[in-house]
């Protein structure tokens, strides 16, 4: 037990209870419910799918609905058909889903069916709720604990990694720093798709590796370069299908693959690519068959944020003046502004905190593994990909969460930093003339401290509330969503709260009150609810209600609430005796009583 194999199990034992308390001690501390869009968004399509509805949606983008009706309007013309049969928008029964890529929510949805979550919040069960109040939504609580198991299989994947390119000391460090990354951690409890998506790339680097190593150890194994080459581009297509930006790393894959695969480098490139396509082509013929679209609403990230349609604009357009599309400054504009953004800001956090700078300075290091020196090559051109493509994919999702949102993908390269940052810092130690071996063990101790220290810090108290208020809160858009029927429609400035709390159809507040919101009520679908939040209410009073135009939800929101006033002919001008903590209901007519 203690000299012999039993010793090794022993410690592995005492690791992994080690583990496991770090998990409960920050699912008790800083477990706070979902706060981003993205993250409900896939939960809610998750859930229709794994409940039989289809690859849909309740979170209803005025966007795609433009998309989905363009579409079907082309696919109808022509035909012969009663005007007032036709659902062109797809909105009375399942509206397509033109948003998320499928890997995600589909491993949710089969993580629903195995635990059947309860979908009611709770006010009197211990843990979920305390003191009669609400704290906890079970299935986003479950759905964290999945995305914490990832981050620990990243975490060993990392040791895995670290250790086929240089050796046991390096590979166990690297597996300390990704376990004590707060920002890794922050990403495990957001319910984004991150974490799956590490995991992903991590096995794409392994792939590569193994491919390199077989290039140069076996110049005839032609069947497993290709085998290997096949493998990279299947694995790039899984992560494109878990978030679209991802996609863009084919272009170092292939590139990679150019310069390491030895006589048959283009064939093997070839076939990488070859194997990407096929795994993506599926679901974009999917999207073009519904939409008329290869990507859905998130091919036009490109255009989001330049001053054609600046914040969230286009998004909640009906009906979206496109023409600006076909000129190159306003993307030439977004990327010189984001760009200068994450070239300042973004690029010096790569890694979660002080190991970029290890990271950069030990790019003018020379590595004796060759393997070690080409798959730096590869981060490199990884690097300057993600930054021309977060860049330009930057959207009002990054506005409202800087670090912890989808369009954070120098995150990606996050375990590539670490492992190189720490073979700088060996590298520096071991020319350090030490005056024992327990110096050095101290030096590196101090190491993981400070790459914990945030982490650290998120543990001590104050303990942070579990709940993601402003805006959201759980109780409150679940006790609207039972005043209306199913078949519905509300809209809201938070749709995605309401399409995953309340499970009710849910449109995005149009870019106005006024034409905006006519022309998706009176000729689309009409609305029945409105729901309006802190995000709206908070509104700036000069700038946003007094200045953006009698139309503006702004103004709309100044006259309801202080003057009591709502336009003339708006249909929902009935309110709930009882006040809803979160914000402000509106509605056609009496529903609860």
């Amino acid at each position: 037990m203690e000299v012999g194999s039993g010793a090794r199990w022993l410690t592995y034992l005492a690791l992994s209870a080690a583990v496991l308390a770090l998990i409960v001690a920050y699912d008790l501390r800083d477990y706070r419910g979902f706060d981003s869009a993205e993250a409900m968004d896939a939960a809610q399509v998750a859930r229709n799918l794994a409940e039989g509805h289809g690859y849909s949606t309740d979170f209803i983008r005025p966007f795609s609905i433009y998309l989905v009706k363009k579409h079907n309007q082309e696919v109808q013309a022509g035909k012969i058909s009663p005007t007032n049969i036709l659902d062109l928008a797809e909105l009375n029964g399942v509206h397509p889903d033109l948003a998320n890529p499928p890997v995600y929510p589909t491993l949710l949805a089969g993580f629903m069916k195995i635990l059947k979550p309860d979908w009611q919040t709770a006010s009197t069960k211990p843990f979920w709720s305390g003191n009669g109040h609400f704290l906890r939504y079970k299935p986003e609580f479950f759905i964290a604990i999945l995305n914490q198991v990832l981050l620990l299989a990243l975490a060993i994947m990392t040791f895995c990694i670290t250790k086929k390119l240089f050796d046991a000391p390096a590979a166990w460090l690297s597996a300390f720093l990704m376990l004590g990354a707060n920002l890794l951690w922050r990403f495990s409890i957001s319910g984004q798709s991150t974490m799956l998506l590490l995991v992903i790339f991590l096995g794409l680097i392994w792939c590569l590796i193994s491919l390199e190593e077989t290039s140069r150890a076996d110049a005839s194994s032609s069947r497993r370069l290709f085998l290997l080459a096949i493998t990279a581009g299947v694995i790039t297509g899984a992560g494109m299908l878990t978030r679209y930006s991802f996609g863009w790393l084919i272009v170092p894959v292939m590139a990679y693959l150019a310069l390491i695969g030895g006589a048959r480098r283009g064939g093997v490139a070839a076939a990488a690519f070859l194997a990407f396509v096929i795994v993506v082509t599926p679901w974009i013929v999917r999207n073009e068959m519904v939409s008329g679209t290869l990507f859905g609403t998130a091919g036009y990230a490109a255009m989001e944020g330049t001053f054609a349609f600046p914040g969230s604009q286009l998004m909640q357009s009906v009906n979206p003046d496109l023409t600006s599309a076909y000129w190159m400054r306003p993307y030439f504009l977004k990327f010189m502004q984001n760009g200068n953004a994450i070239l300042q800001g973004d690029l010096l956090r790569l890694g979660g905190g002080w190991v970029a700078f290890l990271f950069f300075a030990g790019l003018l290091l020379g590595l004796r593994s060759i393997a070690a020196r080409r798959l730096r090559y590869f981060t490199l051109m990884c690097l300057g990909v993600l930054i021309i493509v977060q860049a330009m994919g930057r959207t009002s999702l990054s506005d409202a969460s800087p670090e912890i949102n989808s369009e954070n993908l120098l995150v990606l390269l996050t375990p590539l930093v670490v492992i190189f940052g720490v073979a700088f810092f060996l590298t520096l130690l071991n020319q350090m003339k030490t005056p024992s071996p327990e110096f050095r063990i101290a030096v590196m101790v101090l190491v993981v401290g400070l790459s914990w220290q945030p982490l650290i810090s998120s543990l001590l108290p104050p303990t942070s509330s579990p709940i993601a208020y402003p805006p959201y809160y759980p109780p409150d858009v679940q006790k609207m969503a039972t005043w209306m029927r199913p078949d519905e429609l509300l809209m809201s400035d938070v749709p995605w709260a309401v399409a995953w709390y309340g499970d009710r159809q849910c449109a995005w507040t149009t870019v106005n009150a006024q034409a905006s919101f006519y022309a998706l009520n009176d000729y689309i679908k009409p609305v029945h609810g409105l729901y309006l939040t802190l995000n709206t209410l908070d509104s700036r009073l000069f700038t946003e209600c007094l200045q953006g135009g009698a139309g503006s939800w702004g103004s709309f929101v100044l006259k309801a609430v202080v003057q009591n006033k709502l336009p003339d002919g708006f249909p929902l001008r009935v309110s709930p005796g009882e006040a809803l903590q979160s914000g402000l209901f509106l509605t056609d007519r009496l529903r609860w009583k």
